[in-house]
């Protein structure tokens, strides 16, 4: 685990964004961990969360002009990190959408620049893979490029429900059906790595063995 993935399982865990008990997933799974990016909910957090998406865009090597955050995380995250990047010397545009149509004004379902080129799509995780087809649709109607899919965490499972799993994870499969990368800030592997790490809070010891079978029954290989 490089030193950006285990920073911000470690900054989410502190945050309280990164939680461990008992949860139940949109797929009706009981899982041990939950991470909810609406909690990064204050200037401090916001701002350093937008240094990992832009750190993590740079260092993917892939060719960008835009970004586009689809409603409603998404608009945040990729304001934020269009300013993340600005601060380190890569000003770029970007664009959001509506969940309606205005009828007066602008008029519209999109706000912002005008897509154009290379687009990234930011997002915080990928679980049915919805709001990216309705950002590559979007983009692609617009004459745009969608180039990439920037998340925070992968949570590295499989996608459908117990009987019907599929072999892939809902982000292998956005990046099959679409044939874009799909790049994240953290995963699966990096939370196990953190709670193995010598620098884990050891309250959260006593969910390691949860975490790892978790992994062994939904995970992909």
């Amino acid at each position: 685990m490089n030193n950006l993935r285990q920073e911000f399982i470690a900054f989410s865990v502190q945050s309280g964004v990164l939680r461990f008990g008992e949860f139940t997933t949109k797929a009706g799974r009981q899982s041990p961990y939950f991470f909810n990016a609406g909690l990064f909910h204050d200037g401090a957090t916001l701002a350093r969360l937008s240094q990992f998406y832009a750190q993590t865009l740079l260092d993917s090597g892939v060719a960008f002009d835009m970004l586009f955050g689809p409603a409603y995380k998404g608009i945040t995250l990729a304001s934020a990190t269009a300013m993340a990047l600005a601060g380190k010397g890569r000003n770029t545009s970007f664009a959001y959408n509506r969940k309606e149509a205005k009828d007066h004004g602008e008029g519209g379902t999109l706000v912002g620049a005008k897509l154009a080129g290379k687009v990234v799509i930011i997002d915080d995780v990928i679980s049915a893979g919805t709001s990216v087809r309705e950002s590559v649709d979007l983009i692609r109607a617009a004459g745009a490029e969608p180039c990439a899919v920037l998340i925070a965490l992968d949570r590295m499972e499989r996608a459908g429900k117990d009987g019907q799993l599929s072999p892939n994870s809902a982000v292998q499969e956005v990046a099959l059906q679409y044939n874009i990368p799909v790049i994240s800030i953290g995963n699966l592997d990096d939370l196990f790595g953190y709670l193995n790490g010598a620098g884990a809070d050891p309250q959260l010891l006593q969910y390691k063995d949860a975490v790892a079978a978790y992994r062994e029954r939904y995970g992909t290989v």
